[in-house]
């Protein structure tokens, strides 16, 4: 599989399952970050409210996703797959999200990060503006605020 072998498109209700599934399995929780996806769940009613969009090859295998919330403008989630880290999903990923931004005249988009992704965020053009501090016992350490400034 090569990152030129997958497309992105929208996210169906159908997809809300496998979005679970991949966020809940990530190895980037493991750890003490596991109690933050434990239960989390990608439902249908979130899919048909923000803007939620599949990377995805021939057979419609799921490699990644992203969830950009409109009002206030913010990539709420996004996850690549383990099997397929290092291939280019996220960097293809974080430029579509920033082009549906743009197509919707958003000027920028805040991301609270996973503390380990702040380095990939960074590499794909966003920067840090900010730290929002722990808040136990929803979550127990402190976040990278940054924002991909769009021209």
């Amino acid at each position: 599989m090569h990152g030129t072998d997958v497309t992105i498109r929208r996210a169906t209700a159908a997809d809300a399952r496998r979005l679970t599934t991949l966020v809940r399995r990530s190895s980037a929780y493991e750890g003490r970050y596991a109690a933050m996806v434990a239960g989390y769940r990608v439902g249908p009613d979130y899919i048909a409210t923000h803007r939620v969009f599949v990377a995805v090859d021939a057979t419609d295998r799921l490699f990644g996703f992203y969830s950009l919330i409109l009002d206030p403008p913010e990539l709420d989630l996004m996850f690549v797959s383990d099997l397929a880290q290092g291939l280019g999903i996220g960097r293809r990923l974080a430029e579509h999200m920033k082009t549906q931004a743009r197509a919707e005249g958003i000027a920028s988009v805040r991301v609270v990060s996973h503390p380990p992704a702040e380095g990939f965020y960074r590499s794909v053009g966003a920067r840090r503006v900010g730290t929002l501090r722990a808040n136990p016992p929803s979550v127990a350490w402190d976040r990278p605020e940054l924002a991909f400034v769009l021209d």
